[in-house]
């Protein structure tokens, strides 16, 4: 006879049965009052139609790609079925045999990396076991199916596996009231509390946008420009259409002689290298012996709708280096390009090299694309139809919402940035954790019609940049033309701008590379103080064209990639001088730093 105890089938606390009824009746009050006014308000229903994130059309064409794929060989699909419904058979038994106390191993259990299931019920509860591993075989036969579909190109399978995994992700049981251990203990133990807090927050995230709902990631109400983010002291010494420039005030008495130019991209805000001050990379360059300018885009509206590729060089990284210089008197300026704003860098430096310019003295890229072949995730929103859909959707505003660009990356990783915010926020009924990261990611731009379109077109689909065929302001680019020294970092688990994407960047300027990759992601495998004893990055590896066979032989270094890097310009950057303070040269302050532009909200 066994000793094994079978396992638990519940452990939930029972509710105070009149303060529950109570409960429930006021969330059915409040809730029936909230679809009224929904149903009420066509302008809210007009405003959700206007900021769809996916053409649902395609959506619907690309599923319907894949089930005619699998009704080509109806016998291959039938034993599909067949293993299905095997599966499904061998949990219900070995999930009877848990039940009577038999030791039995799962048929499939959840990746380490999914936070969904890190419960102890979902292990622990035979039930919920259950109903958890019926959910990851369901999903894992659906994105199968994907993957077998014959005779489809792999586009089309990207977008179909994106469209089932977040067809999964949002009817996993995790995001249900009753099928969610954590959510229903929860709920039994407040008395239904948990989902009055839950529908008040709903009911507020809603009346951001027009109706239109956005889900709360952070608690903005603990972060304030110019006081506990983006404080690192400066002046804006320079103003126009497009951008403000920001000069910092040295932190040291002497500095080197070659000032450094940050250009983020302009589709999110500058102050991610400026958060608090224990993470800002602005500051840690200043105090290290830089004069560092950073420019902050302006957040366009329908003014700027027509403002093109080419404007954003000229008027834009242009105008800043002729500032830089203005301000400091110095003939050459040291840059630094993050994402889209490395691709505009890199587009400005094969605009200089043919026009014989040489004031760029050298470029360090973060996460940056010039070959976008292999550029990853973001490759499934870009195809003719979705390009022509999205320029559509500009043309009455000559803008891309803000949000609505958000809404489009945190469906690439919708179980982490929308459906644990679900759960937490309107099911648990909590707040959202105070955040310095998710407060920036959360503070949305928008992207002005011309740019936008230029941008998917020519680099997302066209590839031209890579190819030497790209035209801006009438000049051909050609990067190897380009002989100024580069950095270049790659992200190891970047999945905005890939390392095998990212890795490429070297083989197409005409200098000397340095490529350097780091721990973790695009943003976190950037903004990574030394102080913080973070992740690792790896230097000197043997290959030219292959990342895998580079990391190989690479040397792998703990900590920040910041130290290196400083090394790597300090060498480029003269002489010790005199600090130059803001104000001083021949631009005047405008105003303090974090400027204007960057306070003026994208979300509309």
């Amino acid at each position: 006879m066994s000793d094994t105890k079978p396992a638990p089938l519940a452990d939930f606390s029972l509710p105070d049965p009149a303060r529950f009824a109570q409960n429930l009746a006021k969330l059915a009050e409040q809730a029936a009052v909230l679809a009224k006014t929904l149903s009420d308000n066509p302008e809210a229903r007009q405003e959700e139609a206007e900021t769809q994130i996916l053409p649902m059309a395609q959506v619907s064409k690309t599923l319907t790609d894949v089930w005619q794929a699998h009704m080509a060989d109806p016998k291959k699909f039938m034993e599909a079925q067949a293993q299905l419904w095997a599966q499904y058979s061998e949990i219900w038994n070995r999930s009877w045999a848990r039940a009577m106390g038999m030791p039995v191993e799962p048929v499939i259990a959840a990746a380490k990396s999914d936070k969904r299931f890190k419960d102890k019920d979902w292990a622990e509860n035979t039930v919920y076991d259950f109903i958890k591993q019926i959910y990851l075989v369901s999903t894992k036969w659906a994105l199968d199916l994907v993957n077998s579909a014959e005779g489809l190109d792999e586009h089309t399978k990207q977008k179909a596996r994106f469209y089932v995994e977040n067809i999964a992700n949002a009817l996993s049981p995790t995001n249900s009231v009753l099928l969610n251990p954590e959510v229903l203990r929860t709920t039994l133990a407040t008395s239904g509390e948990n989902l009055i807090k839950g529908l008040e927050k709903f009911q507020k995230d809603l009346g951001q946008v027009k109706g239109r709902l956005r889900i709360s990631q952070v608690d903005g109400s603990a972060f304030k420009l110019g006081e506990n983010i983006a404080t690192t002291p400066g002046k804006v010494v320079f103003r126009n259409d497009l951008f403000e420039l920001i000069q910092y005030s040295p932190q040291v008495a002497r500095t080197h002689e070659i000032p450094l130019l940050i250009v983020p991209p302009w589709i999110n805000k500058y102050y991610i290298l400026d958060l608090t001050a224990q993470k800002s990379y602005v500051r840690w360059c200043v105090e290290n012996g830089l004069t560092v300018f950073i420019i902050s885009w302006v957040n366009a509206d329908e003014k700027l709708g027509r403002k093109s590729f080419s404007d954003y060089m000229r008027e834009g990284l242009l105008s800043a280096i002729d500032a830089v210089q203005q301000a400091t008197g110095t003939a050459k300026v040291n840059t630094v390009g993050f994402c889209i704003g490395g691709s505009l860098l890199a587009s400005t430096m094969g605009y200089l090299a043919a026009k014989n310019d040489e004031r760029i003295n050298s470029a360090t890229f973060f996460t940056t694309q010039v070959d976008f072949e292999k550029a990853g995730d973001l490759l499934v929103y870009v195809d003719e139809e979705q390009v022509k859909w999205i320029e559509e959707r500009m043309q009455d505003k000559g803008y891309l919402p803000g949000n609505r660009m958000a809404d489009a990356f945190n469906l690439l990783r919708s179980n982490d940035l929308i459906w644990s915010y679900v759960v937490n926020n309107y099911l648990l009924g909590k707040d959202p954790a105070p955040f310095d990261l998710l407060y920036w990611n959360s503070d949305s731009t928008r992207m002005p019609a011309g740019v936008h379109s230029f941008y998917l077109r020519e680099c997302y689909l066209e590839n031209k940049l890579s190819q030497g065929k790209l035209v801006v302001d009438n000049v051909r680019i050609d990067l190897k033309k380009v002989k100024a020294p580069v950095y270049n970092l790659a992200a190891k688990e970047d999945h905005i701008a890939p390392l095998p994407s990212v890795f490429r960047l070297g083989r197409y300027f005409g200098g000397e590379t340095t490529l350097v990759v780091s721990g973790s992601g695009h943003i976190a495998g950037v903004v990574n103080p030394p102080a913080a004893k973070k992740y690792q990055y790896w230097t000197d590896g043997k290959s030219a064209t292959s990342h895998t066979d580079w990391l190989k032989t690479a040397t792998e270094h703990p900590g920040s990639w910041w130290p290196h890097w400083l090394e790597w310009v300090t060498a480029k950057s003269g002489d010790k001088i005199s600090a130059p303070v803001p104000g001083d040269g021949a631009l005047p302050v405008l105003c303090d730093a974090p400027g204007t532009y960057v306070r003026v909200s994208g979300i509309t």
